[in-house]
């Protein structure tokens, strides 16, 4: 029996149990939730290459990472947790967590604030950025696997046929 070393992007804070089709804690699909266990290497690899493309995206438009050595570094000293399968943008929510409102030193971590991040404490980074992921993680869930209605007649005779009528 081999052993997947590869391990869950979750974080503890799973609101698919309260019927969330995305994650708002880890951002997996409510099926990769469930399923994660029985995945193969290859399909974590999969999941864990969108949360960190997902991170990427959203972070880059707050973050230069500047140094990433000195960014690791700092954050094993710090004793932050951080996921080795991401890459080092993907890291930063989890210091802007841990601050809180606590100002951060951010090139002493090796980061370089852009614009739209001036002015906002850590954690409203924070709040932003999740939610700014968990919003694109919910369009890539609807355009990927939500069954979209094509036409008005047939939501009619759904919901006709719902009620007993047809």
């Amino acid at each position: 029996m081999s052993v997947n070393r590869i391990r869950t992007p979750c974080i503890g804070v799973c609101s698919t149990v309260f019927g969330d089709t995305v994650c708002r804690g880890c951002r997996r699909f409510s099926h990769e939730v469930v399923n994660w266990n029985a995945y193969t290497n290859e399909q974590k690899s999969i999941v864990w290459k969108r949360l960190d493309l997902l991170l990427c995206q959203v972070v880059d438009n707050y973050f230069l990472v500047a140094d990433a050595a000195l960014f690791a570094e700092q954050l094993t000293f710090q004793n932050l947790r951080y996921q080795t399968q991401l890459s080092p943008q993907g890291w930063v929510p989890e210091l802007l967590k841990a601050a809180g409102k606590q100002a951060i030193p951010y090139d002493r971590f090796g980061l370089t604030p852009l614009a739209p991040s001036h002015g906002l404490t850590p954690r409203e980074l924070y709040e932003q950025i999740s939610a700014e992921c968990h919003a694109l993680s919910q369009a890539h869930y609807d355009r990927s696997y939500a069954r979209p209605v094509t036409l008005v007649a047939e939501l009619t005779e759904y919901a006709a046929r719902e009620k007993g009528l047809i």
